[in-house]
């Protein structure tokens, strides 16, 4: 199984976004991908509202970037501005990275 981090919205109506966040881990196992999403995991864990305990948060789930055989935006509800500092860091270091849209059924490599 490759190794892929899953990048989508969290902020604003986390409910919707967590919804979402599930149908893209459902799409990385059926690709035969083992998805890693550390704002499902640590998000339970901190304090998204805390701004240290947010920074914290974000920086840990970054540091799986090298680890991963891929990096996964999934933008069905847009860019947040968390993907899109991801996304930066990734074009800085180098790092490869897909777009998929699920609810177009295509996908999308830059």
């Amino acid at each position: 199984m490759k190794l892929v981090v899953i990048e989508s919205p969290f902020a604003g109506d986390n409910e919707a976004n967590l919804v979402y966040l599930d149908r893209c881990i459902r799409d990385c196992l059926n690709r035969g991908e083992s998805p890693y999403a550390s704002h499902k995991m640590l998000t339970t864990a901190l304090n998204d509202l805390i701004p240290e305990q947010r920074a914290l948060g974000i920086q840990a789930g970054l540091a799986w970037r090298r680890r991963a055989d891929s990096r996964i935006f999934y933008v069905d509800l847009g860019w947040s501005g968390g993907m899109l500092a991801a996304c930066n860091l990734y074009i800085a270091e180098g790092l490869s990275y897909q777009i998929r849209n699920l609810d177009q059924l295509n996908e999308v490599t830059p």
